[in-house]
């Protein structure tokens, strides 16, 4: 099977020819640069320049001159050999032929995400090095991989976000061929693919849509990386259809499973639709015969974007990435509260009580970290699997300031505690690359803009900077100990070491991920398919959580003492124990839950 998807956009085969397509609508001239050859292109109305060749193939090198001076890629390149500022190479997507035409993808209850970089999840940091792990990973009862963006950015070395060239698979990790291998392969063991795409901003080196295209972006919505993605404004469009295209692009010609799209707060649309709900409805339109999953990143909490059907399948968006899950275990575990994490300072359990049953520990309410501004809306009528829960990410560990994981701040018998919460409980749970077994390594932010030093200067000093207003580096000494985000050893410490699971006591976490995640399986799933009846929470004095979540096919109950005292707790005989804490005695009727330890109990079938 040959697997194309049609665009407006790029350089694309047509029956006459090859045909590129470029829209510029603020440039004077535009010529195509063609294998060493260039031809004047001329404008349509509304700003496109479009050229048909018969001497293009599969490599040929191309690009753009604008204004006779400036020669810049194809924003829409599908492939970019000598990075962002090179020359686009034409690819045929049809070259490829794809094997796995009976996979129709997964259900979204099966899910078990696995957060990967691609660049340091193996030692050769590459689509095929990944390839090599996937057996491990769908043994340990994983269902899908989550890559981080993987869109062309500036250099060797990136998180991802940083991309400016969204159509193009970042040749640092391989060649649009292995990707689709690797997509491939996973297929073929079970698991889906995931991809996370940033639309909300281009990175600082590479963007060459303002030297042809400033109507792209607009000053009426300013962002924290500069003017914001014109999606609502005059030729917003093409800029709409741009993203759209490039969502379908992955989902069709990659056949990948899932996008999750980062920070869509961060996309302001004053418009109907907005930019999210037509986003969701075109994807839904276009690919109505697969399991598509789409997952939000959105500070907002807006829960109008995750609703159900009668059929109880999404309207729009599948889930939302559960912050407020995280950020209330990170405060109750760590007793960290500076930062965004001042909002969950007060009441850390009741934070998480709320999200655990609920979604969202905010539902319109004032939020501290934001002086008081209303954040959030009701969630309580939505299932569990409408959010994504994650004791860490490339976020909360990566932007810290050494890179720490959990485990490198808390003790294993509460980092435990907390895993076997978090795997258990009915949202769809994320695993961050190596946290299965309590990985050793950091995970550190890096860039590469060795091509230009004075940005690479502005990312150090930025960096450091960002961390002067925290009471552990208001000490000049001690911010200047905050590792180089453009020194290659940043990036290298932050490569996971896969050999040391096989050691202890990294095999004893990792045993304890791979149980957890059967219990997973064969207990809660059956649930999480079957109708949502609503949930129902409660903390006692001495800081015991009580949360209930009711499903047509049973009920599923946590009970946890996070106080300082032992607290007895009596047993339903309707309900058996899954889990339960080292030490609990759950043969007698009446268990005695010392401090930090939980029970998780299935009932039967209402």
């Amino acid at each position: 099977m040959r697997r194309v998807h049609s665009m407006p956009f790029g350089a694309e085969i047509t029956s006459d020819g090859v045909r590129f397509a470029l829209w510029a609508p603020t440039a004077r001239e535009v010529s195509l640069v063609l294998d060493g050859t260039e031809r004047p292109l001329a404008a349509d109305r509304e700003g496109w320049y479009r050229h048909v060749s018969r001497e293009a193939r599969p490599g040929s090198r191309y690009g753009y001159r604008i204004d006779g001076n400036l020669v810049v890629p194809d924003p829409a390149s599908r492939f970019q050999p000598d990075d962002v500022h090179g020359l686009s190479l034409f690819v045929d997507p049809r070259s490829y032929e794809w094997l796995d035409t009976a996979w129709m993808g997964r259900l979204w209850e099966d899910t078990v995400l696995y957060e990967v970089h691609v660049g340091t999840a193996t030692p050769e940091g590459t689509y095929a090095g990944l390839m090599s792990r996937l057996d491990s990973l769908r043994d340990l009862g994983v269902t899908a991989i989550e890559l981080m963006p993987i869109g062309e950015f500036p250099g060797r070395r990136n998180w991802g976000y940083d991309g400016v060239l969204p159509y193009a698979p970042d040749a640092a990790y391989g060649s649009p061929e292995d990707l689709k291998r690797l997509v491939e392969r996973a297929h073929e063991l079970g698991l889906m693919v995931f991809l996370d795409v940033v639309y909300n901003h281009f990175g600082p080196s590479g963007n060459y849509l303002h030297a042809y295209a400033k109507t792209f972006f607009t000053e009426r919505h300013p962002t924290p990386w500069g003017a914001g993605i014109n999606v609502d404004g005059e030729g917003s469009r093409t800029v709409r259809d741009f993203f759209f295209h490039n969502a379908l692009y992955w989902l069709e010609e990659y056949h990948i499973d899932g996008l999750r799209f980062d920070a869509v707060h961060a996309i302001t649309d004053d418009g109907k639709p907005h930019f999210i709900e037509e986003l969701a409805n075109r994807i839904r339109h276009a690919i109505p015969d697969r399991h598509i999953h789409l997952v939000l990143e959105n500070e907002a909490n807006q829960a109008r974007w995750l609703h159900r059907d009668e059929n109880r399948k999404p309207k729009l968006h599948t889930a939302q990435w559960a912050d407020d899950i995280h950020n209330s275990w990170h405060v109750l575990l760590t007793g960290e509260n500076e930062g965004y994490y001042e909002d969950y300072a007060d009441k850390p359990l009741q934070h998480l009580a709320r999200a655990l049953a609920e979604g969202f520990a905010y539902q319109g309410d004032p939020s501290p970290h934001k002086d008081g501004v209303i954040r959030g809306e009701p969630s309580g009528h939505l299932p569990p699997s409408a959010f994504v829960a994650f004791l860490q990410n490339h976020d909360q560990v990566g932007n810290r300031a050494f890179g720490e994981r959990l485990s490198h701040l808390i003790p294993p018998e509460r980092l435990a505690l907390a895993h076997a919460i978090f795997l258990l409980s009915p949202q769809i749970p994320l695993l961050f690359m190596g946290e299965e077994w309590a990985a050793s390594t950091p995970f550190q932010f890096f860039v590469d803009f060795e091509s230009d030093p004075d940005l690479a200067k502005a990312v150090r000093d930025g960096r450091r900077g960002e961390f002067k207003r925290f009471k552990a580096f208001t000490d000049p000494e001690m911010s200047q100990k905050i590792p180089d985000p453009t020194d290659r050893k940043t990036f290298e410490r932050s490569r996971i070491d896969w050999t040391e699971a096989d050691r202890s006591p990294h095999r004893e976490a990792l045993s304890r991920t791979r149980h957890l995640l059967d219990l997973r399986r064969t207990e809660i799933v059956p649930l999480l398919k079957s109708e949502y009846r609503g949930s129902h929470y409660a903390i006692s004095p001495e800081k015991v959580l009580d949360v209930a979540w009711n499903f047509s096919k049973g009920t599923l109950s946590l009970t946890a003492n996070f106080g300082d005292s032992t607290i007895g707790k009596h047993a339903n005989a309707d309900v058996r124990v899954l889990w339960s804490s080292p030490g609990v005695d759950v043969s007698e009727e009446d268990h005695q839950l010392p401090p930090w330890s939980a029970i998780v109990r299935k009932g039967i079938s209402a």
